[in-house]
C-alpha cells in the first residue's frame, strides 16, 4: 500500500526584518493590502456613492453651483431676458430640494460603508489586543518559572501575581459600565446583583 504524503507547504515568513524600519514597513504594507482587499469587495452602489460623496466634498462642486445659481438668478431677474423661473424662483427651489435629497442619500450610503469598515477595523484591533494580552500573560508565567530556577522568587509581589492572571473581557466591560453609571450619578450594582426587597431596612 502506497503511503501518499502531502509535500510540506512552504510558508513565507510574515516578519523577517533586520531593523525597526523594516518592521514598520511590513506593517504598513500589510495594512495597505487589507485596504485594497476591502476596496475590491465594494459593490457598484458603494463605489458610485463614494465617488459622488467625494465629488460633493470638493471645491469644484461648490464653484459649479455658485456659477449655475448666479446664472440662473441673473437670467430670471434681469429685465432684458425672458424669465422661465421668475421670483421667488420656485423651480430652482424644487431642483435644489431634490438635489439635497439625493446627495444626502449618497452621503449616507458612503458613511454606512465607512462605518462597516471601521467596525471591522475595531474587531481587528480588539482581537490583536486580546492576543497580545494572552501572549504577555504567558510570557510572565514563563519568566516566573525562569526566576524560580535561578532563585529569584517573585511570589511575594502581588502585582506580578495579578498580572499573570488572564484578563477577562467581560469583567472589563462590567467595570467600564460601573464607571459610567457612577459618572451619571447612578448607584453601582453590587457584585452579587441587586439586593432583594427583604434585605431593605435591615
Amino acid at each position: 500500500m502506497t503511503n501518499h504524503r502531502r509535500p510540506p507547504r512552504e510558508e513565507t515568513p510574515y516578519r523577517k526584518s533586520d531593523t525597526g524600519d523594516d518592521v514598520t514597513r511590513q506593517n504598513v504594507e500589510a495594512m495597505r493590502k487589507l485596504e485594497e482587499a476591502a476596496m475590491a469587495k465594494r459593490t457598484g452602489a458603494d463605489r458610485a456613492a463614494a465617488a459622488i460623496a467625494r465629488f460633493c466634498g470638493s471645491m469644484t462642486f461648490v464653484w459649479i453651483h455658485a456659477v449655475v445659481f448666479a446664472a440662473w438668478l441673473g437670467y430670471n431677474s434681469l429685465p432684458w431676458f425672458d424669465a422661465f423661473d421668475p421670483y421667488p424662483f420656485t423651480f430652482l427651489t424644487l431642483v435644489v430640494s431634490l438635489e439635497a435629497i439625493f446627495l444626502s442619500t449618497f452621503i449616507l450610503i458612503s458613511q454606512n460603508y465607512d462605518m462597516r469598515v471601521a467596525e471591522r477595523r475595531n474587531q481587528l484591533d480588539l482581537q490583536i489586543n486580546l492576543l497580545a494580552e494572552q501572549e504577555n500573560t504567558k510570557a510572565l508565567q514563563i519568566l516566573e518559572r525562569i526566576a524560580k530556577k535561578v532563585g529569584a522568587h517573585l511570589s511575594d509581589d502581588p502585582q506580578v501575581r495579578a498580572l499573570e492572571e488572564a484578563t477577562r473581557p467581560e469583567a472589563l466591560v462590567e467595570q467600564i459600565e460601573e464607571a459610567y453609571r457612577a459618572d451619571n450619578g447612578q448607584h453601582p450594582t453590587p457584585p452579587d446583583g441587586p439586593r432583594p426587597d427583604s434585605d431593605k431596612g435591615r
